[in-house]
């Protein structure tokens, strides 16, 4: 069966609040654990760098970030957990993708039209302080969407707009060269909760009104009691609507929780004794993944390992798309261009080897080609297209980075192995792969 694939970017420029665990990261790691769906969760450092300027809150907000969703569940061997900066495709497919974006189209961003209006209001000239980082914003967000052809990706109704860009510069791409990407569409959950801050409003960092998600005891405790509530005594009837105490606590506790707690509320529960359970609620929720935060916190480089490991990970889905795009724009290898025809295939073009999968009975498979149509490689049985994809992916990637995947010869051939020692492939001649597999590092360069 197909999986969807779904993308979350999480930006690398703060540390996380309650209001992101609630709204993004405990239902994003809910919803991963679908076993019919494919998730991409990926450190938007290159994003962080539009909105920050200071290196070190860069680079500590990428290890808060990365312990907090490591330390609520997330499985970096069932997910893509990777770092925008470790996949060099991006940054390359978003010039590919530059050169067939309109310029009115980024005109009509709203980051940048808001900018230009704040220009405005001031007197300044329109364009003051705003950088290409901010205008071509909406490229990169669509080069991380497209690089690995996400079917949906989670944002907010302000973050719809993006989504649709990035459908457009896709679908332009497809009709000039070729169907390349699937075109994304905009997964907005309603049900999500947004939480309200310690004032009421919103809770958000640029209203400096957050409750920190990682905060030791006392100072949760703390925070808690400074939930702006209003003047009535203990005894006296209170509202749970537009109550941020009772929203906060509703988003942490059960059905059964919340109807007791909304019940206190008509009985006069006094306000210091609703934020003391508001308090043990959360605590109660948050404490085993407090502990392993620190513990993780503590050995950044594990995490720098593990977000190698989804790097390396997801490269395997972006080269071959990418290497792809850049033979169907023109950018590829001359070392086949000669003077005569004897190279070339159908309709004139250089004949060049290939990878070639198709379906047999209930198995899928691959080959790889020469540049005379010849079987160089052929595959083992995957039992759907997926895993024979990845497994192209992977052989592919070795090819790129010329480090070759282990190879078993013996009297009727070679035997090549996965990275953990599954066979993949077999093949007659182990010499002709190496002279193919030079080849194809040349044209996927």
């Amino acid at each position: 069966m197909s999986k969807t694939r779904v993308l979350t970017g999480i930006t690398t420029t703060g540390s996380p609040h309650l209001g992101n665990y609630v709204g993004a990261i405990r239902p994003a790691i809910a919803a991963s654990r679908s076993d019919d769906v494919e998730s991409f969760f990926f450190l938007a450092d290159y994003h962080a760098l539009v909105k920050c300027e200071d290196p070190q809150r860069v680079q500590r907000s990428t290890l808060e970030i990365a312990a907090s969703w490591l330390a609520c569940g997330l499985d970096p061997d069932r997910v893509y957990f990777y770092r925008q900066s470790d996949i060099p495709e991006i940054p390359e497919l978003t010039w590919i993708l530059a050169c067939s974006t309109g310029k009115g189209l980024l005109n009509r961003a709203h980051a940048y039209k808001a900018a230009v209006d704040a220009n405005g209001a001031e007197g300044d000239d329109p364009d003051a302080g705003i950088t290409m980082g901010l205008y071509s914003y909406p490229v990169l967000m669509a080069a991380d969407i497209l690089a690995f052809n996400a079917h949906r990706v989670p944002v907010g109704r302000d973050q719809i707009q993006h989504i649709e860009m990035a459908r457009d510069i896709g679908a332009r791409v497809n009709h000039r060269y070729g169907e390349h990407f699937v075109l994304p569409e905009a997964q907005v959950d309603e049900q999500v909760a947004t939480l309200p801050g310690l004032d009421g409003r919103k809770m958000s960092k640029s209203y400096d009104n957050t409750i920190p998600l990682w905060l030791p005891d006392k100072a949760l405790k703390a925070a808690i009691a400074r939930i702006v509530t209003d003047s009535r005594a203990p005894g006296e009837p209170k509202d749970t609507a537009g109550s941020a105490l009772f929203e906060i606590y509703r988003a942490f506790a059960s059905a059964g929780e919340t109807a007791a707690m909304a019940q206190a509320f008509a009985d006069g529960i006094g306000w210091g004794e609703a934020k003391q359970k508001l308090y043990e609620r959360i605590d109660s929720e948050l404490r085993p993944m407090r502990e392993r935060y620190y513990q993780l916190i503590a050995k950044p480089g594990e995490i720098e390992e593990i977000l190698r490991f989804g790097g390396r990970k997801a490269r395997a889905l972006a080269i071959p798309l990418v290497s792809s795009l850049r033979m169907a724009v023109g950018i590829a290898p001359l070392f086949a261009v000669r003077g005569d025809d004897s190279a070339k295939g159908k309709a004139g073009k250089e004949a060049q080897p290939r990878f070639v999968s198709f379906r047999e009975g209930e198995a899928f498979r691959f080959k790889l080609l020469d540049e005379h149509g010849e079987l160089v490689l052929e595959s083992v049985d995957f039992p759907d297209p997926q895993t024979c994809g990845r497994a192209v992916g992977v052989v592919k990637k070795s090819m790129v980075s010329r480090q070759p995947l282990p190879l078993t010869e013996s009297a009727s051939g070679f035997e090549l192995a996965g990275e953990g020692g599954e066979a993949l492939a077999r093949g007659a001649d182990a010499g002709r792969y190496a002279q193919v597999a030079e080849t194809m590092a040349v044209l996927l360069a």
